[in-house]
C-alpha cells in the first residue's frame, strides 16, 4: 500500500487520544490516517496544490470551475449528482473551496457508509466525467443573468458577493497589483471568462477544462487526510502521478507603483473603513519564531494604552484588527483594518499617524522576551487543551497544513511559537514602513469623487500617491497620546486541574428561588479545565416598547464597550464573554478556562450593577445601531439621558435563569448565583425586585390556520440589489417526538433532491436550501432561495411543483431505502457532543424554550425505530404535500431590483382562493391564535 513512511513523531495535544499514521503511496500521494475509536462521523479531505494562480490567461476562474465540475459524476458512478445524494442520504455533507494555490475537497458521513463514500470521493481524482451538457449547465448555473452594462455577467456564487464590501474591496486590493503576477487575477470566474472570451478565441471551455485537469491534477501534488474508526482499504492508488512541480510564482505582487498609495473607494454599505497594508517576508518561513503573530498581538491589542484604546477614547474607531493577511511561500501582506466613526473619518491622517507612532514604539522598544513567553504560554495551553471539533473541520485544517509544514507539525501548524528571536521580529517590524505602505480608505462620502472603476465588481475608486514625508507629517501632527505596551496578563490560567465532580448525565435543577433558577451540569465527558456560565436576565421592561428594545440593545453594546480594555486580556487568555440583547431582556455568557472565570464574571456583574451612561460613548454606539422598522423610527430621538433613566427601570423587576456547566463543582456554581443575587437583590436599596407572577414573559408562536397559504411580499431594502429571495415556510406541529422525527426524516430525504432540482436543473439560484425550523418548540420546514434569475412568486410555484415531484419519489421509495434513511438519521442523532460549548448550547435550548427534554436525542431515536414507512407517507400527505387540506404555509417574498415590476403586479392582483395576503405584519399577528408556551407565563408573541 505504501512505499514510504518515516518514524517522525507527529506532535499532538496532550489530551488527544486519537492515533495518527503517515503514509506515502506508490503514486507519491501523501496520506494521514486518523483513527478515532470514539468517532461517530467519519471524514476525509483532499488538498490539491493547484489553485486559481494556475488559471490560464483568458480563462480566469477555471480552477474554481473545475472544483464545481468534479462533483457531477465519474466513470465509476456516472449518475449525475449521485455523490452528493449518497452523502446526504447517509447523514453527511460535502463541499470544496478554491484558493490561490490549492483546492480542498472534503466530506463527512456516518461511519457505516464511509467506505463507499470514500470510494465515490476518490473518483474525483481518478476518472471524473465532465459532460458537455453538465459543463454548460454549470456555467449557466453560476452565471444566469447580466448585471449592469458596466459589469460582466457573473456567477450567482459571485452575484451573492457582488454587494459584499469584503469581496469588492478585496478584489480592488488585488487589482492594484502587478498585472504580471497571478495575484492580480480575478479568480472566481464568470460567464465572460468561461464562455464569451474563450468562444471568441475559438476555445471550447470543456476541452480546456479537461486539459487543465489532466495537466495539473497529479497525485504527487495531493495530500489526503482520512478520519475514521479504523484503517480503510486504499482507494486512491489509481490516481495518476504525472510528477508535476508545485506552482510557484516568486516575488511580491506589488511593484513600486502599487506602494505608497492612498486609495479612496466607494463601498456599498454606510460607514468608513481603513485598510492599511505592507508587503512583508512571509512569516511561514519563521513559524516557530512567529514574527507576524507577535506583531499582530501587540498592534491588535485592545487594553489600556493600546492603539485601539487611544482611537476609541478619541471617538475615532469602533474596531481594529491586525494580522498577516494573504500569504504564500513567496509573498505576504501584513494588514491593519480599522472601522472608523464619522469623526474618525475626518481624522484619517491622525489615525494613520497614530498607527505609525505605535509601530515606531515597537521598533524602538525592541522585541520583549516576557511578551513572547506569555504569548507562547497561551498558545501552548490553547493547543494542548483545545476543544474537539467535528471531524470534517479537523481534516480540512490538517490537509492544508500537510502542504506547508513538516510532518511533525501537521497538527500544530503555526500554533506553537517557541523560539524567541528578536532579530527576526525586528526585521518584520522594519518592513512596516512608510516607504511600502498601501492605504485603502472606504467611505460612501467618496461617491462622485472618484475617476476609476474596478472591472469585475464595479467598485469606484481613485488613487493618490503619497510619499514618506507626507506620512512623517501625519505622524508629527497626530495627537500626543500615551501609547504603551500591554501589562502582564493576569488571566493566563495556571491551574488546569480537573475537579472531582459527581456523574450527571443530564442537567439538574440545583436551586430555585423567587430571584432565580440554576441548572447545573458537571463535565463528565470532555475532561477539559473549562466551564460554561449563562445568566439570562428576564426583564419585562426590556421589551415593552420599540424605545425599550432599542435602549436595551444600546445598553448591552455599551457594557461591551466599557469592559473591553479589561476583558480583552481574558479573551487573549482563552476566556470569552458575551452580553447580548434577547427576546425578553439580556443574556450574559462566560466560557473558557475555569481558573480565572470567577474574576471576569464578578467584574461583569459589578459593571452592570454600577452602570453609568457616558454620553460620548452613547453617541458612538447609537450610530452603530441598525434596528428594523418601528425601532428605526425611534432611534434618532433617543439620547443618553433616556438610557440613564431606562436602565434602573429595566432592572427593577428581574428574574434570572441560569445554567452552569463544565469543570466546576456544585457548591461553586451555587456560590456564583448567590453572589449575583446579593449584588442585585440584596441590601438596603436593592437594584432588582423579583417578578410578579404576571410578569414572567414567554414566547408564543402565531398559529397559522390549516389549509391556508399566507403570503407577505415586499421590496428589498437595498434598491440596487438585483437579488430576490423567497422563504417558503411550512408550519407543522408543536413539539412531539414522533412528529419531530417524521419531519426530520422527510427533510433528510428531500434535502438533496430539492437542491438538485431547484438549483442544478432549474437553476433558480445559487443559494438554495431546505431546512428544518424550530421556533420555541413549534416545528416546520422552510425553503430558502436567493435568485437574480426569477422573481419570488415564480420560485414559490416551483417549490410547490417540486413537492409534487417529490411526492412520487416518496411513494416509490423501497423499504430498504426507507430503512437506510432511518438508520442514517439515527446515526446522526447518536452523534456525541464534540465539546462543552456544543453540549451546553443543546441543553440551554431546552431550558430557554421550556421543553426541558434533556433526553431528546434518545427519545427521538426510540420514536424513529417505531416509525413505519406508511406513517411517514401519511405525515407527508397531511402536512407537507402540495394542496394538503391541513397544510399551513407562509411565503415571504422579497423582490430585488430586477423583479420590482413583478412586485407591483402582484400587489395589484386580486386574491386567489386559499391565499391570504398579509399587508401589515403586526395587524396579522394580533389577529391570529397562538400556540401555548412550554414555559407558561405572560404572552410575548412571535411569528
Amino acid at each position: 500500500m505504501a512505499v514510504g513512511k518515516d518514524d517522525v513523531e507527529i506532535i499532538k495535544p496532550r489530551t488527544d487520544k486519537r492515533q495518527y499514521r503517515r503514509l506515502v503511496l506508490k503514486n507519491s500521494l501523501h496520506v494521514l490516517l486518523i483513527s478515532d475509536p470514539d468517532a461517530d462521523k467519519c471524514a476525509a479531505s483532499m488538498n490539491v496544490s493547484v489553485g486559481a494562480f494556475c488559471d490560464p490567461v483568458g480563462l480566469e476562474g477555471l480552477a474554481h470551475f473545475l472544483e464545481h465540475m468534479l462533483f457531477y459524476a465519474s466513470e465509476k458512478y456516472p449518475v449525475e449528482d449521485s455523490y452528493l445524494k449518497y452523502i446526504s442520504e447517509h447523514g453527511g455533507m460535502a463541499n470544496a473551496f478554491t484558493s490561490s494555490e490549492h483546492t480542498n475537497y472534503y466530506f463527512d458521513v456516518n461511519p457505516d457508509s464511509f467506505e463507499e463514500a470514500l470510494d465515490r470521493f476518490a473518483q474525483f481524482f481518478i476518472k471524473p466525467l465532465m459532460s458537455a451538457d453538465a459543463t454548460m449547465r454549470e456555467i449557466k448555473a453560476v452565471d444566469s443573468v447580466p448585471l449592469s452594462f458596466l459589469l460582466p455577467r457573473l456567477y450567482p456564487e459571485n452575484q451573492k458577493n457582488l454587494l459584499s464590501d469584503v469581496w469588492r474591496l478585496n478584489q480592488l486590493w488585488k487589482h492594484l497589483s502587478s498585472e504580471d503576477h497571478p495575484y492580480h487575477k480575478f479568480s472566481t470566474g464568470n460567464w465572460e471568462t468561461l464562455e464569451v472570451r474563450p468562444r471568441a478565441k475559438g476555445l471550447d471551455t470543456r476541452h480546456e477544462l479537461i486539459k487543465f485537469y489532466n495537466e495539473h491534477y497529479s497525485s504527487n501534488l495531493m495530500h489526503l487526510v482520512v478520519y475514521s474508526k479504523g484503517l480503510v482499504e486504499n482507494k486512491f492508488r489509481d490516481i495518476r502521478n504525472t510528477d508535476r512541480n508545485r506552482f510557484r510564482f516568486p516575488g511580491q505582487p506589488c511593484t513600486s507603483e502599487h506602494l505608497q498609495i492612498l486609495v479612496r473607494a466607494v463601498p456599498i454599505r454606510q460607514g468608513h473603513k481603513l485598510r492599511i497594508g505592507w508587503p512583508i517576508t512571509p512569516s511561514i518561513h519563521h513559524y516557530k519564531e512567529a514574527p507576524g503573530r507577535y506583531i499582530s498581538h501587540l498592534i491588535g491589542h485592545e487594553s489600556e494604552g493600546s492603539l485601539f484604546f487611544i482611537l476609541k477614547t478619541l471617538g475615532w474607531a469602533t474596531s481594529l484588527a491586525a494580522d498577516e493577511g494573504d500569504w504564500t511561500l513567496d509573498y505576504s501582506f501584513f494588514e491593519v483594518t480599522v472601522d472608523l466613526t464619522d469623526s474618525g473619518h475626518e481624522h484619517m491622517q491622525d489615525v494613520v499617524g497614530l498607527l505609525f507612532k505605535y509601530i515606531n514604539l515597537l521598533q524602538q522598544s525592541g522585541a520583549s522576551k516576557w511578551i513572547f513567553d506569555e504569548l507562547s504560554t497561551v498558545c501552548e495551553v490553547t493547543f494542548h487543551y483545545q476543544d474537539k471539533v467535528p471531524p470534517i473541520d479537523y481534516v480540512v485544517t490538517v490537509a492544508a497544513n500537510m502542504e506547508t509544514y513538516p510532518p511533525q507539525d501537521w497538527l500544530v501548524g503555526e500554533s506553537l511559537p517557541s523560539n524567541f528571536n528578536p532579530e527576526i521580529i525586528q526585521m518584520t517590524l522594519k518592513e512596516l514602513s512608510p516607504k511600502t505602505v498601501r492605504i485603502f480608505w472606504e467611505s460612501k462620502q467618496f461617491e462622485g469623487k472618484t475617476e476609476m472603476v474596478e472591472p469585475w465588481y464595479g467598485t469606484a475608486y481613485s488613487v493618490e500617491n503619497i510619499n514618506e514625508s507626507i506620512i512623517q507629517d501625519w505622524i508629527l501632527s497626530a495627537p500626543k497620546e500615551n501609547l504603551h505596551l500591554p501589562a502582564p496578563n493576569v488571566f493566563v490560567p495556571t491551574d488546569l486541574s480537573l475537579k472531582d465532580t459527581q456523574e450527571a448525565k443530564f442537567p439538574v435543577l440545583l436551586r430555585k428561588s423567587s430571584y432565580s433558577t440554576l441548572w447545573y451540569k458537571p463535565d463528565t465527558m470532555f475532561s477539559t479545565p473549562k466551564a460554561f456560565v449563562n445568566i439570562y436576565f428576564n426583564c419585562p421592561h426590556a421589551s415593552s416598547s420599540p424605545e425599550s428594545e432599542v435602549l436595551t440593545d444600546i445598553f448591552t453594546q455599551l457594557l461591551h464597550d466599557y469592559l473591553n480594555e479589561y476583558a480583552y486580556y481574558a479573551q487573549v487568555a482563552g476566556l470569552y464573554y458575551g452580553i447580548n440583547h434577547t427576546e425578553g431582556g439580556f443574556e450574559v455568557t462566560v466560557v473558557g478556562y475555569n481558573h480565572k472565570l470567577r474574576i471576569l464574571l464578578e467584574t461583569i456583574f459589578q459593571k452592570i450593577a454600577q452602570f453609568k451612561v457616558q454620553p460620548d460613548r452613547f453617541s458612538v454606539i447609537k450610530d452603530q445601531t441598525w434596528p428594523w422598522t418601528e425601532e428605526l423610527e425611534v432611534l434618532p430621538h433617543l439620547e443618553a439621558e433616556d438610557l440613564a433613566k431606562f436602565v434602573p427601570m429595566m432592572l427593577s423587576r428581574t428574574f434570572l435563569e441560569c445554567y452552569i456547566a463544565g469543570n466546576i463543582e456544585s457548591n461553586e456554581a451555587g456560590s456564583i448565583i448567590q453572589y449575583i443575587e446579593d449584588v442585585f437583590f440584596k441590601g438596603s436599596n436593592p437594584i432588582c425586585q423579583p417578578l410578579f407572577p404576571s410578569q414572567h414573559l414567554t414566547n408564543r408562536v402565531v398559529k397559522l390556520e390549516k389549509g391556508k397559504n399566507y403570503v407577505y411580499s415586499n421590496q428589498g431594502l437595498n434598491p440596487s440589489d438585483e437579488n430576490s429571495c423567497l422563504v417558503h415556510y411550512i408550519q407543522v406541529h408543536r413539539d412531539d417526538f414522533l412528529m419531530n422525527v417524521a419531519l426530520q426524516l422527510l427533510n433528510l430525504i428531500a434535502k438533496q433532491p430539492a437542491f438538485h432540482q431547484l438549483r442544478t436543473v432549474e437553476q433558480l439560484g445559487y443559494i438554495t436550501a431546505l431546512r428544518r425550523r424550530n421556533d420555541f418548540g413549534i416545528h416546520g420546514v422552510q425553503f430558502i432561495i436567493q435568485s437574480s434569475v426569477k422573481g419570488p412568486k415564480y420560485i414559490d410555484l416551483r417549490v410547490e411543483s417540486f413537492l409534487q415531484m417529490f411526492e412520487s419519489k416518496l411513494y416509490e421509495m423501497t423499504s430498504d431505502q426507507f430503512k437506510n434513511n432511518v438508520n442514517a438519521l439515527i446515526d446522526m442523532k447518536l452523534e456525541k457532543h464534540k465539546n462543552l460549548n456544543e453540549e451546553s448550547g443543546f441543553y440551554w435550548r431546552e431550558i430557554s424554550d421550556g421543553t426541558l427534554k434533556f433526553d431528546r436525542r434518545e427519545a427521538e431515536v426510540a420514536a424513529l425505530r417505531q416509525l413505519t414507512q406508511q406513517e411517514l407517507i401519511d405525515f407527508f400527505n397531511e402536512n407537507i404535500k402540495a394542496g394538503a387540506p391541513r397544510k399551513k404555509t407562509l411565503s415571504v417574498r422579497v423582490y430585488g431590483r430586477l423583479h420590482a415590476p413583478e412586485w407591483k403586479e402582484e400587489t395589484s392582483e386580486s386574491a386567489e382562493p386559499h391565499i391570504v395576503h398579509i399587508d401589515d405584519i403586526f395587524s396579522f399577528r394580533r389577529s391570529q391564535p397562538l400556540y401555548g408556551s412550554f414555559k407558561g407565563g405572560f404572552v410575548q408573541m412571535k411569528l
